[in-house]
């Protein structure tokens, strides 16, 4: 498994790798890397040994204590003498899902720090070939699981039209098992379901189950995942259909994971549910299935453009009932008021009327 890395400096301010590391899918033993101008280039592979032949990656299983010899092999296919760096570093997967090697003089911890090599430099001619040794030793006190990293070459070059250097690395992964008790875990965390309805009242919308995966245990671990939500009382499932799996996660790291399910009907409150099947990876390439880790959590669903209608329609009716009982107490007022005059008129006419007086 081939790496290849570009680094940028300018004055004194040291950039960040400005090119990935191509450690996620195995490369050709000699797979070549271009120097930034062209005219130099050269490749690095396994050596063959007692550890294997035609390797595309270091594979090791040790016992705390114990180490290892093996051999990196670098060619000049270019037409200019090549002076490299050559070093080890500590592995990791990056965002992308890719495995990645932290940039050179970082600390490493592990891998990169367990691994010496013979010469920190080597000169080549145009053509040459050299075998660099170098030596993997496990501390005693190290933790049993998995561990990964990288040897590395790498040329540094000046850019004189950007102003900076430009450094390019190649290497090969170096994956590692430290023997004890193996203890491999999958844990989902941060589990949560969001839902977008759209517009249209009774139409179904979408709905996205968020959730992360954390390798808890000491070995490298991937995993099969099914999800799905359901409305109330486990009606209107809707599945997710396939769902990718995650990259090979080393102890220790974790994974974003956001799945889409379509068709969802907006039934007010969904529970979402993801199935983790962990698979744990081994020296030798084949797989173990573990027990299933599921997880749900719950969200709301909720036919916003409906209830929006449902609340108008209320207001309305609402407006029309008072309406209505205001024009009737006008009504009654007037009627009141109606009467009061007419009983105030007939009282002022009797008063107002000549008095009749009769004799016997």
């Amino acid at each position: 498994m081939t790496v290849s890395l570009a680094r940028s400096t300018r004055a004194a301010l040291t950039l960040a790798a400005t090119a990935a590391l191509a450690l996620g899918a195995v490369l050709l033993p000699a797979t070549t890397a271009h120097a930034a101008d062209g005219d130099a280039d050269w490749a690095v592979r396994t050596a063959t040994s007692d550890q294997g032949t035609d390797r595309t990656s270091y594979t090791f299983a040790l016992d705390p204590g114990a180490s290892v010899d093996d051999t990196l092999v670098v060619v000049n296919h270019g037409t200019t003498p090549l002076d490299l760096g050559v070093y080890a570093a500590d592995g990791y997967t990056t965002d992308s899902g890719q495995f990645d090697v932290v940039v050179g003089g970082a600390e490493s911890t592990a891998v990169g720090a367990w691994v010496h090599t013979a010469n920190p430099t080597v000169h080549l001619e145009p053509g040459a070939t050299a075998d660099l040794p170098f030596s993997l030793t496990v501390p005693q006190n190290a933790t049993p699981g998995d561990y990964a990293g990288a040897i590395v070459t790498s040329l540094t070059q000046p850019d004189d039209a950007q102003g900076i250097n430009v450094d390019r690395r190649l290497g090969i992964k170096i994956s590692l098992r430290v023997g004890g008790d193996l203890a491999p875990a999958l844990a989902i965390e941060n589990m949560h379901v969001d839902y977008d309805g759209g517009w249209l009242p009774f139409a179904a919308g979408d709905a996205v189950i968020g959730y992360t995966l954390h390798n808890t245990g000491n070995a490298v671990i991937t995993a099969q995942q099914a999800a799905a939500v359901t409305g109330p009382f486990g009606w209107f499932p809707s599945d997710a259909g396939e769902v990718e799996a995650p990259p090979q996660l080393l102890p220790g790291e974790s994974w974003a994971v956001s799945v889409p399910v379509t068709d969802v009907p907006p039934v007010f409150l969904l529970t979402a549910t993801a199935t983790v099947g962990p698979v744990v990876l081994d020296a030798s390439g084949s797989t173990t299935s573990l027990d299933p880790v599921t997880a749900t959590a719950n969200g709301w669903a909720v036919p916003w453009t409906l209830v929006i209608l449902v609340l108008v329609l209320a207001a309305l009716i609402v407006l029309a009932v008072i309406l209505r009982r205001r024009g009737r107490a006008a009504r009654m007022a007037r009627e009141d008021a109606r009467v009061q005059e007419a009983v105030e008129q007939a009282l002022a006419a009797s008063k107002s009327a000549p008095e009749v007086t009769h004799s016997a």
